[in-house]
């Protein structure tokens, strides 16, 4: 309680970032409750649980702490305030032996996220929870062709669904059906509008998504978060083959509902998705007004532009690691970060900050330093 009125009491004496037009936001994703950590801290296999438990610790201390003189969005300025708290999927690990089941791993998540997030917003309430599922939390839901123990647990995608989607009835484990209910939603922010999808721009999410882009003005910005990167994860679509089943020879795992075109030999490379690119680039071009897409999936910091399989768009990406499966966080624990989002309205300029939360495990109370920026200029040309 000390530290919320401290935290309150900070945005009350600097509000320059806290009651502006400016929107701050922490991106995360792939928090995998489950597994464990090779070493983290000094210690060897940490649970998941613990390692999110000190991240949040340093989330709580963001608005302590200033923003580096980068010439990007709210520069020099004390953060004071965080309005929301984005995770892109794999909450809870695939089920495999001997990793817990999804209900476990989501009642340790909320219980960490729900209940131990001290972050405010420039209003003074309790940071907002914005999340989409991965596909590991799919996997748990409706079955992998991998051992899983039990076979399905659909926990922690039933607890996302009802927790976004709100839904009159509240769906239960047995009532939930992931053909039907996905976890598609648009948060607006001071006239930039957020589209949250499952997984993967892919023909079917396009339906949702040009059903809500037409209530959008065109001039009007749309960044999108979801699990996969803009090139897509071959093995997360459907089995093009009936019965459609997933099995070890096939490796499909059926998360994306369309179904693969690439040919039997496409696993190979994992970029081989240039067919399903198209049909998500042709819906590219005809909204040009979206101008930012942010993930997780395969993990490591890192801002690109994405051009698509003919080079034909451009499209500002932004890519966040992994507190327990980083490319290279997971072996080097210095390089654990996540993203902090700087939005100002007035402007419609955007800049992501990599903010290295690990850089002294010895010394576990060490602020969190930033890293490398980005802005970008999000005005629909």
């Amino acid at each position: 309680m000390k530290l919320k009125k401290l935290l309150t009491g900070l945005a009350l004496i600097c509000p320059s970032l806290a009651m502006s037009q400016v929107t701050q936001m922490v991106f995360i994703s792939d928090v995998h409750y489950g597994i464990t950590r090779k070493n983290f801290r000094g210690a060897t296999h940490v649970n998941a649980q613990l390692v999110n438990q000190a991240l949040i610790k340093q989330l709580n201390i963001l608005p302590l702490l200033t923003l580096p003189a980068d010439h990007g969005v709210g520069s020099g300025k004390k953060i004071a305030a965080v309005d929301y708290l984005i995770e892109t999927g794999d909450i809870a690990n695939r089920m495999e032996p001997p990793y817990q089941t999804a209900a476990i791993s989501w009642q340790q998540f909320w219980s960490d996220y729900g209940h131990r997030l001290t972050l405010v917003d420039g209003e003074h309430q309790l940071v907002k929870l914005l999340l989409v599922p991965g596909n590991h939390d799919i996997s748990n839901a409706i079955g992998s062709s991998k051992l899983m123990q039990p076979k399905t647990d659909p926990t922690a995608l039933v607890q996302l669904y009802n927790r976004m989607m709100k839904p009159a009835q509240p769906k239960t484990n047995e009532s939930y059906n992931y053909v039907t209910d996905k976890i598609n939603y648009s948060v607006n922010v001071h006239g930039v509008h957020m589209l949250f999808i499952t997984v993967w721009p892919d023909s079917v999410e396009r339906i949702w998504m040009q059903k809500d882009l037409q209530k959008v003005p065109e001039t009007t910005p749309v960044i999108i978060f979801c699990h996969d990167p803009p090139i897509a994860d071959p093995k997360h679509f459907t089995n093009p083959l009936p019965p459609y089943e997933m099995t070890a020879e096939n490796k499909f795992e059926n998360i994306i509902p369309e179904h693969y075109k690439e040919g039997s030999n496409a696993f190979k490379d994992e970029e081989a998705t240039a067919i399903e690119q198209r049909g998500w680039v042709t819906f590219l071009k005809a909204h040009p007004n979206i101008r930012a897409y942010f993930h997780g999936h395969s993990n490591y910091n890192e801002f690109y532009v994405y051009h698509g399989p003919d080079h034909d768009v451009a499209l500002n990406t932004f890519r966040v690691d992994s507190p327990m499966k980083g490319k290279y966080s997971a072996t080097d624990e210095t390089k654990l970060s996540f993203q902090l989002l700087t939005l100002d309205a007035s402007t419609l300029q955007l800049t992501v900050r990599e903010c290295l939360w690990n850089t002294n495990p010895e010394s576990p109370a060490a602020p969190t330093i930033f890293g490398a920026s980005e802005t970008i200029d999000l005005k629909v040309k």
